[in-house]
């Protein structure tokens, strides 16, 4: 799959994922599969073609093989003390003056709760007469079990979010900025979210 353009949204699950798994219940498995094409809602900022070359991996079955073919390992971050080091050697290198980071931790609850894969807050603390910036962290803990690559994506925009809350333009260049391949790197995580919401197997736990 070539490298995709900077996709129109970015970390939230959308509303067409609960709108297709309300209609596939309420139909059964077997009628949904025959009047509802396969959604993606994952992809929904990308182009159709490249919505539609997903959709024959997927029913092709050859996502997961993909995936491992293209990321044969997981990586080793595997405590909240691991992933604090990880985000912070990130921040060192690209944001050095943006305060200090307060907690780093992988959340199982977020994906659910907060429908996305990541989060980071601001809190000011009052300190000596002063407003300090806290920054916290939390990444879905699916992120736990994947490749670096796969990691270094959510970590990157999580830490772009310490100077750009918005998704908009100027993120999306600090985010490249940090990692050169983002874009591509997002895509290839929405398609293993798009592999497992079709009933995929966890591939590197």
């Amino acid at each position: 799959m070539k490298p995709i353009p900077t996709p129109k949204y970015s970390g939230a699950v959308t509303e067409q994922l609960r709108k297709h798994r309300a209609a596939r219940a309420s139909m059964g498995e077997e009628g949904a599969n025959a009047s509802v094409p396969l959604a993606l809602p994952y992809l929904a900022g990308y182009a159709p073609s490249l919505q539609n070359q997903v959709r024959d991996w997927l029913l092709a079955g050859k996502a997961g093989e993909w995936l491992l073919r293209k990321y044969p390992q997981a990586h080793a971050v595997r405590t909240d003390r691991a992933l604090y080091d990880y985000v912070d050697v990130l921040k060192a290198q690209y944001l050095r003056n943006a305060g200090q980071l307060h907690k780093v931790a992988y959340d199982s609850r977020i994906h659910v709760v907060r429908n996305a894969l990541g989060l980071h807050t601001r809190r000011a603390i009052a300190h000596g007469g002063r407003l300090n910036a806290r920054h916290e962290i939390h990444v879905a803990a699916m992120f736990k079990q994947a490749p670096d690559a796969f990691l270094r994506m959510i970590c990157v925009h999580e830490l772009a979010h310490i100077r750009i809350m918005d998704h908009d333009k100027a993120f999306y260049q600090l985010c490249a900025h940090m990692e050169p391949d983002y874009h591509q790197l997002e895509f290839d995580v929405r398609f293993y979210l798009s592999y497992l919401d079709q009933g995929g197997q966890l591939l590197w736990n």
